[in-house]
């Protein structure tokens, strides 16, 4: 074995450590440096520990390094030391955190003017990072003196791994009383309302979406927190900041302030959709299998409610985008990620479970939004990114049982809808009043919005002409149209919520009321056209079992088959008859069917019983040698059928003659003593054959013509037993 040798060789380090004047630089230029420090060196850490240790490897991470040396080793020194401060070695963490002249020196790294140098930016992050989780209590306490922390970090927030130091904060602080020390500290400090300042049309680019990607994950990070620490009873203080409808009125107003610009719309969109996440409550799902949506707070949507009419604007007029050449030519007006994002907010919108929903739902009929969704589905046939969100809009209406569409009483009586301050006279006066949503009733919203759908969005109808237009088109050689995927999908699901569901009364409704023509096309398109393009949809894959399989962290583990059905069952005797144990034989003996009375009078009027004057059937025959090479053909079918062992004959029985057949014999079944194995020939082949007269029967029933070996009416034993078989199952 290995270990009965020392194959272990010094290292050059603990050579270089027996030096008086060793230099920082030169142990880090040992390849085995970082492994001898997570190993716990005793004579390495001691060296690193030292203040003028410390103090070099903080300043190689926070300073640039020199110009003029080559690139590939400008940062090898800085990324090596952050290695080593990162390492998770006890009593490095516990130098560098107590240490508060260290942490000064670290933290001067955020009062450099901006841009910061990326890598450093990373090397800081990461360190600062690794404190937080190790010496939390230290570090807080140091960064809650700093006045200015949070506005440094928001300086340069362009840089993305400030946003790490941020998430750190919020998602790595334990315990809990902590955590929730340092949420309130953070809020206090207005960290929401900062950050939404930077989505703003004036700000660069990588500031908004910086911004808006770090308020995302707060809020993914705060709600997967209060779920996972129920005990704590007090709110996320962020969370609710957030949430509320003055900080999601303030984005809105950043957003549509000025010039609209995509990338202010869009980082904007990316936080109300986050707000607005469909998110999976213990599991839960309902009826018809779709996750249970979480509830989303009523002033998130009252607080969009206003704006919706702007966001229908962007469908109409989106912000300008110069011609775009695709593989299918040149796209004159994209659709651009502007319009593609208020889609995705719509169908956000729709699939929300919120008491204030039918406040956005009425806001939508009377905007005409889905309308104006379908209009772009079908204009821009090769975009399935909006056909997908169309889909969904469509799916969330006619499936109710996906999200409700509820209204409690009294709620906008008490919560009034702040009307948008630019919003022109005009605006005003089109948006519904509050007064009047007060009324609506429970299942109003949701009737409004199916009704809306067939009536005046006309779905039926652009379904049926879309697909005819397709049709056509394939038909003179065309290309198939990119959206009929997705249209297959919306028609199956007005079809399958038109036979079950919630509201397949009012959608029958809805579909008897259309015009006698729209109607018949629908009825024969449905029993038709939709059925054959499901069936051809309809794939039975091999592996499809495995295709399908949750992808989990051990997914590889688990994927194919399992290695217990290749292995030897000899131990377990018992295997076999317990799957026996497992079938389920259900025989229905005095069941009568039509079937079977079919095959009775088939059977008797073409099959003549045994005569009692037969020939003895076990009777010793001669076998014929002479013609058995001509019939060799036939071998196989004997192996297959020949009578059990000790039941008729063996081919190594005394040969005897062989009867010659007589017009008697060739209806009905052939006789046993014909049934020999080397006796027959091309001429004779009821040896093998059994000679029946059913073709022209089997045909008729069972529409398969049979094709005898050589004669008519003449069949193997193998089409036989077949002729049977289905005659039993037809």
């Amino acid at each position: 074995m290995f270990w009965k040798f020392d194959l272990h060789t010094s290292s050059h380090l603990e050579a270089l450590l027996d030096k008086e004047d060793v230099t920082l630089a030169e142990l880090m230029d040992e390849e085995d440096v970082l492994q001898e420090c997570k190993a716990q060196n005793r004579r390495l850490l001691v060296f690193l520990c030292q203040d003028q240790s410390m103090q070099e490897l903080v300043r190689l991470i926070t300073t640039e390094p020199p110009t003029g040396v080559e690139e590939t080793k400008r940062f090898k020194y800085p990324n090596i030391a952050c290695e080593l401060l990162t390492s998770d070695v006890g009593v490095i963490n516990d130098k560098l955190g107590n240490e508060e002249p260290l942490l000064e020196s670290l933290y001067a790294f955020l009062e450099q003017p901006s841009p910061l140098n990326p890598l450093l930016a990373s090397f800081f992050s990461k360190t600062i990072g690794n404190l937080i989780t190790r010496k939390t209590e230290q570090v807080i306490s140091f960064l809650q003196k700093k006045d200015g922390f949070l506005s440094l970090v928001l300086k340069h927030i362009d840089t993305s791994a400030m946003m790490d130091v941020l998430l750190r904060l919020i998602s790595c602080v334990e315990p809990p009383p902590l955590r929730l020390e340092t949420l309130t500290w953070l809020n206090e400090q207005k960290l929401a309302q900062r950050l939404i300042e930077l989505i703003h049309p004036e700000r660069d680019e990588e500031r908004q979406s910086n911004a808006s990607q770090t308020l995302c994950d707060i809020i993914r990070l705060s709600r997967d927190q209060a779920s996972q620490l129920q005990e704590i009873s007090q709110p996320d203080p962020l969370l609710t900041v957030l949430e509320s409808q003055e900080c999601v009125e303030q984005l809105l107003q950043n957003m549509f302030s000025g010039e609209r610009t995509e990338s202010c719309i869009v980082n904007g969109i990316q936080v109300l959709l986050t707000l607005l996440e469909i998110r999976r409550v213990d599991g839960v799902m309902d009826a018809q299998g779709f996750e249970r949506s979480y509830t989303v707070n009523s002033s998130i949507l009252l607080a969009i409610q206003p704006h919706l009419i702007h966001f229908h604007q962007l469908l109409l007029e989106p912000p300008k985008r110069e011609p775009m050449l695709t593989t299918l030519g040149v796209l004159e007006e994209p659709l651009g990620n502007t319009r593609l994002h208020v889609a995705r907010l719509v169908a956000s919108l729709l699939y929300t479970s919120s008491a204030s929903h039918a406040v956005v739902a009425q806001e939508l009929c009377r905007l005409n939004t889905l309308n104006l969704l379908l209009d772009l589905f079908f204009k821009y046939t090769w975009n399935n990114f909006l056909h997908l969100q169309v889909e969904l809009c469509v799916a969330a209406i006619v499936r109710p049982c996906a999200h409700e569409m509820r209204l409690q009483p009294g709620l906008v009586t008490q919560e009034k809808v702040k009307p948008h301050p630019d919003a022109s006279p005009e605006q005003e006066l089109n948006e519904t009043p509050t007064s009047e949503l007060s009324d609506i009733s429970e299942n109003s919203a949701h009737n409004l919005m199916v009704t809306h759908l067939f009536q005046h969005c006309h779905l039926v109808q652009r379904i049926l002409e879309a697909w005819e237009e397709n049709d056509k088109i394939q038909s003179d050689r065309g290309m198939r149209r990119g959206y009929m995927g997705h249209l297959t999908r919306i028609a199956n699901t007005v079809v399958h919520n038109l036979e079950k569901g919630p509201v397949h009364t009012q959608i029958s409704s809805l579909i008897a009321g259309l015009p006698e023509d729209y109607r018949g096309r629908w009825e024969t398109f449905v029993d038709q056209t939709l059925s054959e393009t499901n069936r051809k949809n309809t794939i039975d894959l091999a592996f499809s079992d495995y295709q399908i399989q949750q992808m989990t962290a051990n997914f590889v583990d688990q994927f194919g088959f399992n290695d217990e059905e290749f292995t030897d069952h000899d131990d377990s005797i018992g295997a076999t008859f317990d799957r026996i144990a497992e079938i389920n034989i259900n025989i229905d003996a005095g069941h009568d069917s039509a079937n079977t009375a079919v095959f009775e009078a088939c059977s008797k009027e073409r099959i003549q019983p045994f005569d009692d004057d037969e020939e003895d059937i076990w009777e010793e025959k001669e076998i014929n040698y002479a013609t058995q090479a001509k019939c060799s053909q036939y071998l196989s079918y004997y192996h297959y059928f020949a009578p059990a062992a000790g039941a008729g004959f063996s081919a190594w029985d005394t040969p005897v003659s062989q009867p010659a057949a007589t017009e008697a014999e060739e209806k009905g079944w052939a006789k046993f003593t014909d049934f020999q194995p080397f006796c027959c020939c091309c001429e004779q082949t009821e040896c093998l054959f059994l000679v029946i007269d059913f073709a022209s029967d089997f045909t008729s029933i069972t529409g398969k013509q049979i094709q005898p070996p050589h004669t008519k009416g003449v069949c193997s034993l193998l089409d036989a037993a077949h002729f049977v078989s289905v005659l039993l199952s037809v």
